[in-house]
């Protein structure tokens, strides 16, 4: 298509190789966001197997998002000092080793060991697969094009993640379900060598110093941060686990913002956040992620606790979901193009307030078809422009040597949605003493955060900004 041909004569690779090393690249990223959800099904199963208790499965829970999303903005810089595609290479081999082992880890202890080494690993791969797609299109409106479909991928990794880890824990062991990202990740080494040459994807002629202390600082930040927003789930705001983690990630993040002023080659330059559009672009990517997981938490505890269904009948009854996604990602794209990215991401945040409205009247007594299919497919296909839209802004007007840069900040703040919608929605819901009315309220805050956000972004709508990228443009 088209936004190939403009860009393939000045990358060295082909029309073909293009579209295929941008299939690749999308289902590496979609799997690095299945590996976080594919632990929420069978962690009862992992319970029995390992003898485990409550706090032992809080650990297993983060051990993987926790160092995903504390070392993504490393991770960025990593790929524009050393080359997108050496640290794809790199990220995505310890990603896919971690993954083999932990497939047949003999203890609780390896399974963690090998979930930490699983998010170091995306945590290379995931900018570093953005800043090979960056230098593979160089054309800004291909690119955004691009990140249109791009923006798509993530949340249907996290919801084929959920679907496949229930299947696989049903009817074979949750072992299985970690064969997804080794296969994957062999896949993606082994299609490298031949879509993702040496050269112009693997250079850049800007080359950030590494800002180690400023790195330290972000990353055990964010770390702790997301660490004290998920104890929140077994303990209370105030208590120690909670509010030191809280305070001392504050602590840590202030040092790093200050630092970044003075250091001369900053991780993340202070300017970078400034542009109301990346940042109405980052506002929705966080939106989006966090309606994606708190749906599927909600959801998957209502249907087994409340209605008695089965994880295996669980997962199918995410179908639906999953299906709208596929559906809405082909669209969406086509959106981007006509109406602009600002536009699209506006009516997918409307859209998704009207889903989450309707799911407010959750009872014990709510039918599926009637009750809940409704609201989530139109969650699904309002998230979906949401993704779309908000990949497009959150990478705008950005130069080559910051591809890294960019893909760290966005994976970041997709990464924090879930724990942090998690973590203020369902304290939202426990407000209230009878648990399925608690869900309502917190699907009703959730609504709420939805439209608080649209009439943001239409403010600047209106103002004119965040111009629509190449208008009429075929999409991927």
């Amino acid at each position: 298509m088209k936004i190939y041909s403009e860009t393939s004569s000045g990358t060295g690779v082909s029309e073909g190789k293009t579209r295929l090393a941008f299939t690749m690249l999308a289902t590496v990223q979609a799997t690095l966001i299945f590996t976080i959800a594919l632990i929420m099904v069978p962690l009862p199963k992992i319970a029995i197997d390992f003898g485990l208790i409550s706090t032992d499965l809080l650990l297993l829970q983060v051990a993987y998002g926790l160092p995903f999303s504390g070392l993504l903005l490393f991770g960025g810089r990593l790929a524009d000092r050393y080359g997108g595609r050496r640290m794809f290479v790199l990220g995505l081999t310890v990603f896919g080793a971690a993954s083999l082992v932990a497939a047949f880890a003999p203890n609780y202890g390896v399974l963690v060991a090998m979930r930490v080494a699983q998010g170091i690993g995306g945590a290379m791969t995931a900018p570093a697969a953005m800043a090979v797609l960056r230098a593979l299109i160089p054309d800004p409106a291909a690119y955004g094009r691009a990140m249109a479909t791009w923006g798509g991928v993530s949340v249907l990794g996290a919801i084929m993640g959920f679907v496949v880890s229930g299947v696989l824990t049903t009817w074979i062991s949750w072992r299985w379900m970690f064969s997804v990202p080794v296969v994957v990740a062999m896949i993606g080494l082994a299609a490298t060598s031949v879509l993702l040459p040496m050269g112009r994807s693997d250079r850049s002629a800007h080359r950030p110093r590494l800002d180690p202390m400023g790195a330290l600082l972000a990353t055990f930040g964010i770390a702790l941060g997301s660490y004290g927003l998920i104890a929140s789930g077994d303990h209370r705001w105030t208590s120690l686990p909670v509010i030191g983690s809280l305070v001392v990630s504050g602590l840590l993040l202030s040092v790093f913002v200050i630092l970044e002023r003075k250091v001369e080659d900053p991780l993340l330059p202070p300017g970078f956040l400034v542009d109301s559009c990346r940042i109405t672009g980052l506002a929705g990517m966080l939106l989006a992620a966090a309606g994606s997981v708190v749906i599927e938490y909600i959801l998957s505890l209502y249907l087994q606790q409340v209605m008695g269904w089965s994880p295996l009948m669980t997962a199918i009854g995410f179908l639906p979901f999953a299906a709208t996604l596929i559906v809405a990602n082909h669209l969406s794209p086509s959106s981007v193009g006509r109406f602009g990215a600002l536009p699209t991401t506006v009516a997918g945040l409307i859209v998704a307030a009207i889903g989450l409205g309707m799911l407010t009247g959750i009872g014990r007594d709510t039918i599926y078809l009637s009750g809940l299919l409704p609201g989530t497919i139109l969650l699904a296909a309002g998230m979906s422009l949401v993704f779309s839209g908000s990949a497009v802004l959150s990478t705008m007007n950005v130069p080559q040597h910051q591809a890294g840069l960019a893909g760290g900040v966005m994976n970041t703040a997709m990464e924090l949605g879930p724990t942090m919608g998690l973590a203020v929605l369902m304290s939202v819901a426990a407000t209230q003493s009878d648990v399925v009315r608690g869900y309502g309220w917190a699907f009703g805050a959730a609504c709420l955060f939805y439209l608080a956000a649209a009439a943001a972004a239409m403010r600047l709508t209106r103002q004119g900004a965040c111009a629509r990228i190449a208008p009429n443009a075929s999409p991927i």
